[in-house]
């Protein structure tokens, strides 16, 4: 099923906030760290929508071989970070997809409670 894009605001067991920025098809892309406050999760996801740009991922493998990606703000701080991939092709299907869709994604509040 396609949908649109999203930022999904979750919240913790351990009460902090985090969020992930799903793709047209619903698969998470990218997860962010965990913040404090709803504030400073909000900022996280401006930051993810701003910073877009070639030079805002930083490209990784893991110990096991796998690759990753860091999503970086201007000032070296991380965003937000991928899955793991099998290849690095594959990685950078998910970095384009962090390009195209992060601009563009709606918000969901998972964190609000409808009684």
């Amino acid at each position: 099923m396609i949908q649109n894009p999203k930022y999904v605001l979750r919240q913790g067991s351990n009460n902090q906030f985090y969020w992930i920025l799903t793709a047209r098809n619903g698969e998470p892309i990218l997860k962010s760290q965990m913040y404090g406050s709803k504030q400073g999760a909000a900022v996280g996801i401006q930051s993810s929508r701003n910073n877009v740009s070639d030079r805002n991922f930083d490209r990784k493998t893991a110990t096991n071989g796998q690759y990753y990606f860091n999503q970086v703000a201007t000032n070296g701080e991380v965003i937000g970070t991928s899955e793991m991939y099998v290849t690095i092709a594959a990685r950078e299907v998910g970095i384009q997809s962090v390009k195209t869709n992060a601009p563009i994604a709606a918000f969901e509040d998972l964190t609000i409670k409808v009684f």
